[in-house]
């Protein structure tokens, strides 16, 4: 089964900048799409961004043009780049390969911005 470890999560004031990491490890074979997604208190899981294997991105409408998905194949790692960070930005971010049942998830990297 894939394994996921998120990091890079933090408190940061709006306008600010992170970058969260996601180490993937196990059988990742056949994984074709790596997700980020997040979840605010009291709010439903929300696809944040994603990257095909083929290297197509796509992301929710409220991210476009701030946050940026990529990936180092050599560390197994998927990246989500967070720039101008709003204080409605403020969730637990998990990454996911599509497909992957919920019990396998990671337990996610806390974002908070500061208005």
């Amino acid at each position: 089964q894939v394994q996921v470890v998120e990091s890079g999560g933090g408190l940061v004031q709006a306008g600010g900048s992170l970058r969260l990491s996601c180490v993937v490890s196990g059988n990742i074979f056949g994984i074709t799409v790596m997700n980020w997604y997040r979840q605010a208190p009291g709010k439903s899981r929300e696809l944040v961004a994603g990257m095909s294997i083929g290297g197509s991105t796509n992301y929710a409408d409220s991210v476009k043009g701030r946050f940026t998905i990529s990936r180092d194949n050599a560390k197994s790692t998927v990246y989500l780049q967070m720039n101008s960070l709003k204080p409605e930005d403020t969730a637990v971010y998990y990454c996911a390969p599509f497909g992957l049942p919920l019990q396998y998830w990671g337990q996610g990297t806390q974002v908070t911005v500061s208005s």
